[in-house]
């Protein structure tokens, strides 16, 4: 066995146990008493650590600087603000309390380049030897902003593009204007290209490039643009393409949805599709996108999303803007929206805190025991069944279900169904 053959196998003892090696148990932040999750997957089995912090999603601002037919701001009630420095410098501290170092990814409910500071935010992160990820609308990335970015470390920036015409991303970017999103997308490629010599040193310290990825919200008035969307993203030197299903915060865009029906999850190595409803709407742009990525087409890959909590699966916790720490991007602030699975009507999503980094250290409310049980109960995903049932009130909200869990359940959580999808 070589050395590179070791990092990818375990031994097992004369007593059954496993032997990680060192450097892959360094990796995941492994230690004596660490306690593993066993799911068993017909001849396999998978080790989930819920103990461990590998990425921690970062909301610098819930404020914008749009104003978009799709967003939350249509209908919420929540206090907006702006990250302040003792608050991120508590966060800094609280990071670096972990070994490994999580990634970071700098979104949430707002835009983060909204933020005054956010290119020294990155910069700090990345002093941690942390991947730093950001989301953006893309209509601030000006080009001393992609440079100053590039500079910080950013790893992969990903900017969120509904439409392929200006007419298209307007009408759902209300005060946006796709050809100068398009301009600033260029100058940010430019200002990697710029900060890099020719070996791919930066600062005379071997990196990798700063990647761009594109995200695509999907409904029926912008369906038709996937194809040329993903046309401009390879044209851009995008590296990953994500698309995921709009999720109706106001009665209205419940006609924009594109999953009531048998819902297919389709993923590819650059591709990364939700969950959607495959009809006479969504089957072409489906059917051209996949070709235009892959050169050709082999029908649907459904793959089983179900009832699996991706921001739990990452060892994921995301922080708001006010410093309070919540297991996943929808538990972190209370909000309503409108399923179709539920007859179309509302359902509440009352938040969840565990607590606030300004008053006790993220790694005490990593590890806080009514934090671990409940990310080791999202594991299992025993809830109620309330996507493919919506017959009671109790799926109306995330307080109770049926079989008598208690707040927060998450049966009638998209994110959990592969519907609704974050990078």
């Amino acid at each position: 066995m070589t050395d590179t053959d070791k990092s990818k196998y375990v031994e097992i003892d004369k007593a059954g146990r496993l032997i990680i090696p060192a450097e892959m148990a360094a990796q995941f932040g492994i230690k004596p008493g660490t306690r593993v999750r066993i799911n068993e997957n017909q001849n396999n089995l998978q080790l989930q650590f819920p103990s461990r912090l590998s990425k921690l999603y970062i909301e610098p601002t819930n404020l914008c600087n749009l104003d978009c037919r799709t967003c939350i701001r249509n209908v919420w009630t929540e206090p907006m603000g702006k990250m302040s420095e003792a608050t991120f410098a508590r966060v800094l501290e609280g990071l670096s309390a972990f070994s490994p170092s999580p990634s970071v990814f700098f979104g949430g409910f707002g835009e983060p380049l909204f933020h005054p500071d956010i290119v020294n935010m990155v910069a700090r992160v990345k002093a941690l030897g942390a991947k730093v990820e950001l989301i953006t609308n893309g209509t601030l990335l000006t080009r001393e902003m992609s440079r100053e970015l590039v500079q910080a470390g950013l790893d992969v920036l990903w900017v969120s593009l509904d439409g392929a015409t200006p007419e298209s991303y307007t009408d759902i970017r209300l005060g946006a204007a796709l050809p100068n999103v398009l301009e600033n997308i260029t100058n940010f490629q430019t200002a990697t290209r710029e900060e890099y010599s020719p070996d791919g040193t930066r600062r005379g310290i071997p990196v990798a490039l700063t990647k761009l990825g594109i995200v695509f919200v999907a409904m029926k008035r912008n369906i038709a643009d996937l194809p040329a969307v993903i046309n401009i993203a390879h044209q851009a030197g995008a590296e990953g393409f994500m698309v995921t299903n709009v999720l109706p915060y106001t009665k209205e865009m419940l006609d924009e949805v594109l999953y009531y029906g048998e819902i297919h999850n389709i993923g590819f190595r650059n591709l990364s599709l939700p969950g959607m409803d495959v009809n006479d709407i969504t089957y072409g742009p489906i059917y051209e996108a996949i070709k235009m990525m892959y050169g050709s087409w082999a029908g649907i890959n459904s793959e089983n999303a179900r009832n699996r909590c991706p921001f739990i699966a990452a060892g994921a916790g995301a922080i708001s803007w006010d410093g309070n720490l919540s297991p996943c991007l929808p538990l972190m602030h209370s909000h309503s929206s409108y399923i179709g699975f539920l007859q179309n009507e509302e359902r509440t999503s009352r938040r969840w805190v565990i607590g606030n980094v300004t008053e006790r250290s993220l790694s005490d409310l990593w590890h806080a025991p009514e934090h671990l049980a409940f990310r080791e109960r999202v594991q299992s995903f025993d809830f109620s069944p309330c996507t493919s049932c919506g017959a009671c009130d109790l799926s109306g909200k995330n307080e109770a279900d049926c079989i008598n869990n208690v707040f927060p359940t998450c049966g009638s959580c998209l994110w959990a169904q592969g519907v609704i999808q974050c990078p």
